[in-house]
């Protein structure tokens, strides 16, 4: 099992918008394109992506969430590795790669998340995209080398200096679990469930274990 953070990066604000007109009654179908993922460049947080890590790992996106239509982005990011359905706010139906960059384009949804962007569209707000993945993060001495990189999606948001100190006081606060069978779990819920299958007299060892567990990790950041 490997120890993975939650991982989002400064948005890109390259992107472009595209509104349709879809039927006679004056309908629009918004999508938003550009660049959504870069490996092999330092980037704004000092982070490197690997592009041999980043190739396998979009293949399986696309066929998992992009192909089965459940490729989902929020409207600024959570601070979950999860997906809220309640806050999704467009799709991503395309990631092309060119190079080292990763091109994407999403449809923007007729949610309550979705309305908020399409009027943001309307009015001539920038917008940016920003990608939220799980990492384990390998300090070097100007940069930090993003590895068991795992793509969860990429986040519709606004105010690059909000979300970068939401980044890096929130998200990166969270531990996941990288199970053999390739499944995620929260540290937290890994740990509540081997403390309750645990006799009673086991458990304190265990915790004390856990403890010193944490320090070392801390000493490692």
């Amino acid at each position: 099992m490997v120890n993975l953070q939650v991982l989002a990066e400064t948005p890109c604000y390259d992107v472009e918008y595209l509104v349709e007109e879809s039927n006679k009654q004056g309908e629009r179908n918004y999508f938003i394109f550009g660049p959504y993922l870069q490996a092999e460049k330092q980037n704004k947080n000092d982070r490197v992506y690997s592009l041999d890590e980043m190739v396998p790992e979009i293949i399986r996106y696309k066929k998992d969430m992009i192909d089965t239509k459940r490729s989902l982005g929020e409207l600024n990011h959570p601070a979950s590795a999860e997906i809220n359905p309640e806050r999704a706010c467009h799709l991503i139906t395309e990631l092309n790669q060119q190079g080292t960059t990763y091109l994407g384009k999403s449809k923007v949804l007729n949610t309550p998340m979705g309305k908020i962007i399409q009027s943001l569209i309307n009015d001539g707000v920038k917008l940016g995209v920003s990608s939220r993945a799980l990492g384990k993060l390998i300090k070097e001495t100007n940069r930090n080398l993003v590895k068991n990189f795992r793509f969860i999606t990429c986040d519709v948001v606004h105010d690059p200096s909000v979300e970068s100190a939401f980044v890096d006081g929130v998200l990166e606060s969270k531990s996941y679990v990288l199970k053999e069978d390739g499944s995620l779990e929260e540290f937290y819920n890994k740990l509540e469930k081997n403390l309750a299958a645990l006799p009673k007299h086991d458990i304190n060892q265990f915790i004390k274990e856990q403890v010193l567990s944490f320090i070392a990790k801390i000493k490692n950041q």
